[in-house]
């Protein structure tokens, strides 16, 4: 199994990229949460993977944090949902919009992700529905080595009520420290927010 993969980008054209890693050309299809933060080609590029296999095709996805790749799992174990429709889901919301969608039972705002009717929105809700308090969190893949959990989360849960996107807030606290506070984290953020 490929669970994730360190190389160069090749070449992006949504929602397929190809990075190359050692000499061989992986292709991924990748969600538009991903593909939005992607480098430009030729930059390293690290992502966490899902691979599948199936009768008919082997594929591989590519996600920028590992809670992307846990909603992609957790929304295919619906019943009558498969890659295409957890694509859908990423590249119409984020991790955390999706989750408050399923707390708050909004079937409305669920089936205007392509591909989601009413029946399958109301199953998504039944069935996933005690997962999405998991799924709802400001601690943000690939920022938190060495970093106390707290400061992040302080900081995190402030972004969000700020409007901030999870995204967002990953390239905002890119350059945290240990040391640094919640508080700290967030002026730093902010301060970035504004410089870009």
């Amino acid at each position: 199994m490929i669970g994730r993969l360190r190389g160069i980008l090749v070449s992006k054209q949504a929602p397929w990229i190809m990075l190359e890693v050692g000499g061989v050309g992986y292709e991924l299809e990748v969600p538009m949460s991903t593909y939005y933060d992607l480098p430009a080609a030729g930059e390293a590029l690290t992502l966490v993977t899902h691979y599948a296999v199936r009768e008919d095709a082997v594929a591989l996805y590519g996600f920028a944090t590992e809670a992307e790749r846990r909603l992609f799992r957790d929304v295919q174990k619906v019943s009558g949902i498969g890659a295409k429709i957890a694509l859908a889901v990423l590249s119409g919301s984020s991790v955390n919009e999706f989750a408050r969608m399923l707390q708050a039972g909004d079937v409305a705002a669920l089936t205007k992700i392509p591909g989601i009717g009413k029946k399958t929105a109301e199953r998504m809700i039944v069935e996933l529905r005690e997962r999405s308090q998991a799924m709802i969190s400001p601690l943000i893949d690939g920022i938190r080595n060495g970093m106390p959990g707290d400061a992040i989360g302080e900081a995190g849960i402030a972004l969000q009520q700020l409007g901030y996107k999870p995204a967002e807030i990953a390239r905002m606290l890119k350059d945290a420290q240990p040391k640094d506070s919640p508080e700290d984290l967030i002026r730093m953020a902010l301060k970035s927010a504004f410089r870009g």
